[in-house]
């Protein structure tokens, strides 16, 4: 009898316990797995052709190399420098986890704001959850604004922008997560932007900001199942994104947290708020206007009843999202002057 043992083989199970398994996944854009690695997609979560029809140029410029950081340039192709034209920061939504102005969604509203608004079109990408939490989106967009302040004081100017653009006119809008970096911006660069002279900010348009709080609102919990925003979904963006140690309470997710600075006494340039009916961020986007309107701020608040987040995006050439590019192009002409 030979007294060499006889090694067990491991079961198969055993083995396929060690694979990592997905635990979150956004939009098909991004997945994370239980070993904590993270896949993103090269394709977009949104299959659209390009609408490009010449009408608007475009192009991209760096604004933070060190981190790879870029934004899309647009102008419409009639421009010329006897005429001026208002700057418009358009950022891109998508939890801030998942989006890039390099998306055809984003790519088409941007030409359709760029030929509707008659404006410079400006969309930076941000550093996105979970690999980089918050605030790193606020601090990339808050960069993406003084890019704009190098190119007016350069003394070696882009000409592609300087010739057509009014920097002493510049409105800064966001989509979802893009709506929540332009109210931490407003809080931020506060009435008149001094901190940009000679850029100057003259308002900014939230489009359903995408705020948080520990509290879930009515709309957040009585949201159909099927809504484009789903509370699930919701919930996922905000497990991966909040700052590590913190709730949706943290002053850059909840405007009216506990330690969220004091919004009545804040010098704000002018606000309009947008909102869709049946979107689950509504009560909280309502709140929002509702309390600075109260505490004597310039707030315009427009709801669109029976759409969802992000209709203008979405049907960009529906009855709403026309009626809305023009309450956004009222908005630049009454506070441009």
């Amino acid at each position: 009898m030979s007294d060499t043992a006889i090694p067990e083989t491991p079961p198969a199970a055993s083995a396929a316990a060690t694979e990592p398994y997905e635990v979150d996944e956004c939009r098909g854009a991004l997945r994370v797995y239980s070993d904590g690695s993270i896949v993103r997609s090269t394709k977009p979560s949104f299959e659209v052709p390009v609408e490009d029809d010449g009408s608007v140029l475009w192009k991209d410029a760096f604004f933070d190399p060190e981190r790879n950081l870029q934004l899309r340039l647009y102008k419409p192709a009639t421009a010329t420098s006897l005429k001026k034209l208002p700057i418009f920061y358009y950022i891109h939504g998508g939890g801030f986890c998942i989006g890039s102005r390099a998306w055809p969604n984003c790519q088409n509203y941007c030409f359709k704001l760029a030929k509707e608004l008659e404006a410079v079109i400006i969309s930076p990408d941000y550093r996105l959850a979970p690999e980089n939490r918050l605030p790193a989106a606020i601090e990339d967009g808050f960069m993406a604004v003084k890019w704009l302040q190098a190119q007016a004081v350069a003394e070696e100017q882009d000409t592609w922008l300087t010739d057509v653009a009014d920097f002493g006119s510049v409105f800064i809008s966001g989509d979802s997560a893009g709506g929540n970096i332009s109210h931490n911006l407003a809080v931020k660069l506060g009435a008149g932007s001094p901190q940009l002279a000679p850029v100057r900010v003259k308002g900014y348009v939230l489009l359903a900001p995408f705020f948080g709080g520990t509290v879930v609102t009515k709309s957040e919990a009585e949201g159909p199942q099927d809504a484009f925003l789903n509370w699930e979904l919701i919930d996922r963006y905000w497990r991966l994104s909040v700052p590590a140690g913190e709730t949706t309470d943290h002053p850059l997710i909840n405007p009216f947290g506990p330690l969220s600075p004091n919004l009545e006494t804040a010098d704000l340039d002018p606000i309009l708020v947008v909102c869709a009916g049946s979107d689950l961020l509504k009560d909280r986007v309502e709140e929002y206007a509702k309390k600075l309107k109260g505490w004597g701020k310039k707030v315009e608040y427009e709801e669109f009843e029976g759409q969802q987040h992000g209709f203008f995006t979405i049907n960009p050439n529906s009855e709403p999202s026309k009626k809305l590019m023009g309450i956004i192009k009222q908005f630049i002409t009454e506070y441009s002057a």
